[in-house]
């Protein structure tokens, strides 16, 4: 629909729907919890009457998936989607497995209202949505808090091309705009406390100031755009680099020579056992500077530092290494770049908006 031309329509549809029904809502806030800068998590449910669930929002994946009640000991301890409890559940049956940059899962797949939010917050409820209900999750998920991950990336990367439930949303005229912002906040070492909000169909302009620019995306799969320098204090590498925007990912990912270099320039010591890169909290050599497009957005060290919890002020570069070997993003823009910048994902234009996070450091 957004490739085609067919905007004018869609903006006609959701009137008529948002006159027939003054509950369809025009943006909707939903609020995240923040473990140790780890990881951002939000409460959805699933199903009449709803189920609850807390989920990772990750604009890195494309597919829902939650718990079901024939998944194995995998899920011991996590909440469970039962569908003959919804009576509006439609059974689809068909299998899929998901693999991630690390752990999996599978199981079935089933259709029934999800909504964005908790059953106690303002929702953002769309009918209709195909999601997986598990049987099996990997040991990263099982000792994970998330009971499961709602993807908000484009259909094209979704698992069998499955219409993500955000993407369904925007189809069904839900939204005042295709677009949503995402806020995160930095709580060091604190765990299960608030950490940021996705606002649903609008700019974020409580927690974001104006918008830097936008960055047109070079792949609409993941949020992927370009950026062309990163600097660390006297380290520069000036190169193209295809990069994603990824709420998922906890830290920064790149090239294994850029980030040894960057850890390097830092003092930061390598630790094999644990593949993490430790210094003194205390380090600070100035800004990460990332050029995109023509603007340089900063990350400040509170932001690229972590601390672990350890107690005798060691902490841990938020960086890792991945290969790609040539195929896909050569670097992931995880939470420390978005805990220092709003990150507006712009669905019906296709690109990337940066504003600075009024909260950040």
């Amino acid at each position: 629909m957004m490739r085609r031309g067919e905007w004018g329509a869609y903006v006609q549809h959701k009137a008529a729907l948002r006159d027939a029904d003054p509950a369809v809502y025009a943006n909707v806030p939903q609020n995240v919890n923040d473990f140790g800068d780890f990881e951002y998590l939000g409460n959805i449910t699933i199903g009449t009457p709803s189920q609850p669930f807390l989920v990772v929002l990750d604009t890195g994946s494309a597919n829902l998936w939650v718990p079901g009640p024939t998944c194995d000991g995998s899920c011991s301890g996590k909440r469970v989607f039962d569908s003959s409890k919804s009576t509006t559940f439609q059974a689809n049956g068909k299998p899929w497995t998901i693999q991630y940059g690390s752990g999996n899962a599978k199981g079935f797949l089933g259709e029934d209202t999800v909504a964005f939010g908790a059953a106690t917050e303002k929702q953002l409820p769309v009918p209709s949505t195909t999601f997986g209900i598990a049987t099996h999750i990997s040991s990263d998920f099982k000792n994970d808090a998330a009971e499961g991950i709602l993807g908000l990336a484009f259909t094209s990367l979704a698992v069998d091309h499955v219409v993500p439930p955000l993407i369904n949303a925007i189809n069904q005229g839900l939204l005042d705009q295709p677009i949503f912002t995402v806020w995160l906040e930095h709580k060091g070492a604190a765990n299960n406390v608030g950490g940021g909000v996705f606002t649903y169909g609008a700019l974020d302009t409580t927690n974001c100031g104006p918008v830097i620019a936008y960055q047109p995306l070079s792949s609409a799969t993941y949020y992927q755009f370009v950026a062309s320098k990163f600097t660390l204090g006297t380290y520069t590498i000036a190169k193209n680099y295809q990069v994603i925007s990824d709420t998922g990912t906890s830290f920064l990912g790149g090239p294994k020579a850029v980030i040894a270099n960057l850890a390097q320039t830092l003092g930061a010591t390598y630790h094999s056992d644990d593949d993490s890169y430790y210094l003194p909290c205390s380090t600070n050599i100035g800004s990460l500077d990332i050029l995109i497009g023509s603007n340089t957005y900063s990350i400040q060290p509170i932001n690229y530092i972590i601390d672990v919890g350890m107690g005798d002020g060691t902490c841990v570069f938020a960086a890792f290494a991945f290969n790609n070997f040539g195929f896909g993003p050569a670097w992931i823009l995880g939470d420390p770049f978005i805990r220092q910048y709003c990150n507006v994902h712009d669905l019906g234009q296709q690109r990337m908006g940066f504003a600075p996070s009024l909260q950040a450091k």
